[in-house]
């Protein structure tokens, strides 16, 4: 076996054992991939595999890392949602900006008092200022939260930090090694990347959809088309002096609006995930040959900067503008870590001369600190706001924003939590003046107040929530949220809410919550649910009933024209209301507009 693949095998199989490992303490693969090439630099400093210098210096590592990089930003550019952002678009660039300026300021004061020269703690202040796209998108997206409030400001953060991030990577384009930095080139350079940014915004506007909806007929070459498309621009970009990363995420900008991003994202992120664990694992490998003295005390105080600083400066933005705490301290936990982008300049900074290796440890460490804590803090965010409600309430102003209120709200009959499609499938069958739709993801808040339904923005798991709610006509409540805990929280209100109802004589509330497995759904019938949907048990009892006895042909024709249609139409949940209620109420006028899909 030569030395290159036996070296690229330790990688690979170290690697693995290390993510089983990451997976166990619930931590993401770039910290196991990072302890990788710890772990091979130490074997290799004890004679135990080959020596690590092949992995710093042979070509073929070093382009697998460099593709890495370049994969990762063509699909930071290529899932960039234009649409998903419009309504927190504003808080997004307010704090974005506000929290990049006071991140790189005051880390740069805390490096010049720790003893860093200027230009490296330049470096330091900016690599503190990112947050970690991988790690949160993945992390909210477990916890099924990307479509909440604070999820969809979260992503509109990391957005905004990542076009900054990406100004500074085309600036540094213009600089060549060594200490001595010209203003000229650094503008011009800049100045050029932002041209060609225009010309890539304009091309995936006018052109390259309608190119890729006649490629989409075929995956394979959709796939080769995407590929082709990337590494072309990446050589255009290295003609013109810029990074192939940077090639990479104009790329996927130019991609972004194609209807097909979706697939081309899916097939691309595992050659991501490949190459981005080289890139890493070099990083690793690093960390062995630095001096460890005197980077302890940096180490602590630009971690706690980041975890506990980062933190304040969101909540005091977010509570400024009217939000709450909940969701003020929810985004903020979020982006409580630095990024793979502060690895990347590091990684860069090194290379120009700029900073050493003293430097480019203490921004790996802190990335290795923050990340794993963040993790934690972002999967017990509910848990750990509970226990500083009390404290966190001083962030919050006497009148928050309407995002966290409601509309003017009666009693109503029927309590719908959850507005995703089995939630819509549910209101288009009710009467609007019977229904109150709670919902946490603004879109569909925006989507209920247009077309006159009854709502309330929050989370079924905030206790405050129902504070705002009339139970007192409510016969019926339905939640179709997966969160088994969150439906435990229910069953407990509505028992709080019989009992009350149990001593006047009034008539109990009918509880339906949702369940994910057989296991959960066991465990809510015991705690009192006088109905568990279990998708495929429930869609399966519906069928059985509408073919049991006289089969009727002409209604499950008739059902299914009416949700082929909703489920090719698509689009925004006002679109989905409007179309669901036309097919079942025909006799009801719509503005949907549009065309009639192709069947």
């Amino acid at each position: 076996m030569s030395a290159g693949l036996l070296e690229l095998t330790t990688i690979i199989v170290l690697a693995a054992i290390l993510s089983i490992i990451a997976r166990v303490f619930r931590q993401p693969a770039i910290l196991a991939y990072l302890l990788t090439g710890v772990v091979i630099s130490i074997l290799a400093a004890n004679g135990i595999v080959t020596s690590v210098a092949g992995l710093h210096e042979r070509e073929t590592f070093q382009i697998f890392a460099d593709l890495g990089i370049m994969f990762l930003l063509f699909l930071v550019g290529l899932e960039v949602n234009y649409t998903a952002l419009r309504y927190v678009g504003a808080v997004a660039l307010v704090v974005g900006l506000l929290q990049v300026l006071f991140t790189t300021v005051v880390g740069y004061g805390l490096a010049i008092l720790l003893g860093f020269a200027p230009l490296p703690a330049i470096y330091i202040g900016i690599a503190l200022t990112f947050s970690s796209t991988i790690v949160v998108v993945k992390l909210l997206s477990e916890k099924k939260e990307l479509n909440s409030l604070y999820g969809k400001i979260s992503i509109g953060l990391l957005l905004v930090q990542d076009f900054i991030a990406i100004l500074v990577l085309i600036a540094l384009a213009g600089i060549k090694t060594g200490t001595d930095i010209s203003t000229l080139p650094i503008i011009l350079t800049t100045l050029k990347g932002i041209v060609i940014f225009v010309v890539m915004v304009l091309l995936g506007k006018r052109v390259f959809p309608p190119l890729f909806d006649l490629l989409a007929r075929s995956q394979e070459l959709l796939f080769l088309m995407s590929l082709a498309w990337l590494f072309l621009m990446a050589a255009v970009m290295q003609w013109m002096d810029f990074s192939i990363e940077i090639g990479g995420f104009l790329a996927g900008i130019a991609l972004a609006n194609a209807s097909e991003h979706y697939q081309i994202a899916s097939r691309v992120r595992s050659l991501r995930d490949f190459f981005i664990l080289i890139f890493f694992v070099i990083l690793g490998s690093y960390l062995q040959f630095t001096s460890a003295g005197g980077l302890l005390l940096p180490v602590i105080v630009f971690s706690l900067f980041v975890l506990i600083g980062n933190l304040l400066i969101v909540m005091i933005v977010m509570s400024a503008m009217g939000y709450t705490s909940r969701t003020s301290f929810l985004t903020a936990v979020s982006i409580a870590q630095i990024s793979e982008f502060s690895l990347v300049l590091a990684n860069l900074g090194r290379g120009l001369g700029h900073i050493g290796d003293r430097e480019f440890s203490l921004i790996t460490w802190v990335g290795i600190i923050t990340i794993t804590v963040s993790t934690y803090l972002i999967n017990y965010n509910e848990t750990i706001y509970r226990r500083l409600r009390k404290v966190l309430f001083w962030f919050e102003r006497s009148r928050t924003r309407a995002e966290e209120g409601f509309s003017e709200i009666a009693p109503k009959r029927v309590l719908l939590i959850g507005f995703t499609r089995t939630g819509q499938s549910i209101a288009m069958h009710l009467k609007k003046d019977e229904l109150l739709v709670i919902d946490q993801d603004p879109e569909i808040i925006h989507a209920l107040k247009s077309e006159g339904y009854a709502y309330l923005y929050g989370d079924a798991s905030d206790d405050d929530l129902f504070e705002h709610v009339d139970l007192t006509e409510t016969e019926l409540i339905i939640s179709t949220v997966p969160t088994f805990e969150d439906n435990l929280a229910l069953l407990e209100l509505t028992g709080r809410v019989n009992h009350e109802r149990g001593s006047t004589g009034g008539r109990p509330i009918t509880l339906v919550v949702r369940a994910e497995n057989e296991r959960d759904a066991v465990t809510l019938y015991r705690r009192g649910a006088s109905y568990v949907l279990l998708p495929h048990f429930t869609s399966g009892h519906a069928l059985g009933n509408m073919v049991s006895g006289t089969f009727d042909r002409d209604r499950l024709l008739h059902m299914r024209e009416r949700e082929l249609q909703l489920l090719s139409r698509g689009g925004s949940a006002t679109q989905a209301l409007r179309l669901g209620a036309s097919l079942i109420h025909p006799g009801r006028q719509t503005n949907s507009g549009g065309h009639n899909p192709q069947v």
